[in-house]
């Protein structure tokens, strides 16, 4: 069984179009498992769509009982999405991260968040007829706002969206949808987070 980790977010952690064990999650906790660290595969609260409100009252729902050793959260892409403005997504985001760190005990240093990558770069995007450029620069900025408060949390924030700009015209990392990654693309992310994951876990090799 090993130890407990919840994963939260949004189609990006549910892995849409990819099979369970293709999420980027799952990927981290068996990678973290082979480097000899016990941790089970996650309870995950996440649907696609999701927004931060969203996802907030997906958690009330399903009550997940903590404290857990380790928590992931990744989510902002579906605020991005519908034009939902930035600062509202601030506020709703530093609430979650805040029960976030709830949910892992209190401690801010058994919480890993993920950045949301440009799916502008994707051939869904390509197709979309929105500005790609509006998209790169928005993608930033609600990245950008997730480190911060991240940061001044205390809780350890990891980079993939340049993963995403870098294969996101790659059919072999975009799963069927032609949006969302394969998993082939969650493995790279899986990799990045990795060895913060494994430093969190109190492991530094």
């Amino acid at each position: 069984m090993g130890s407990s980790y919840l994963a939260l977010g949004d189609s990006y952690t549910i892995g849409e179009a990819v099979a369970v064990d293709g999420r980027w999650p799952h990927q981290l906790a068996a990678a973290l498992r082979a480097q000899g660290i016990a941790l089970g595969d996650p309870q995950t609260i996440a649907t696609t769509g999701w927004t931060t409100d969203e996802l907030d009252a997906g958690i009330n729902d399903v009550a997940p009982q903590g404290p857990f050793d380790f928590v992931s959260l990744l989510i902002g892409v579906n605020n991005q999405y519908r034009g939902r403005p930035l600062d509202e997504y601030q506020v709703q985001f530093q609430a979650l991260l805040q029960r976030a760190i709830g949910f892992a005990g209190g401690r801010a240093d058994r919480v890993l968040v993920l950045s949301f990558p440009d799916w502008g770069t994707t051939p869904y995007g390509a197709g979309s007829g929105r500005d790609l450029g509006q998209i790169e620069l928005e993608t930033d900025e609600f990245n950008a706002a997730a480190e911060v408060i991240s940061t001044q949390q205390g809780v350890a924030f990891v980079d993939i969206t340049d993963i995403s700009r870098d294969t996101g015209a790659d059919p072999a990392m975009i799963a069927e949808d032609g949006l969302h990654p394969s998993a082939r693309m969650y493995a790279l992310w899986s990799a990045r987070a990795l060895p913060v994951a494994a430093h969190l876990l109190g492991r530094t090799d």
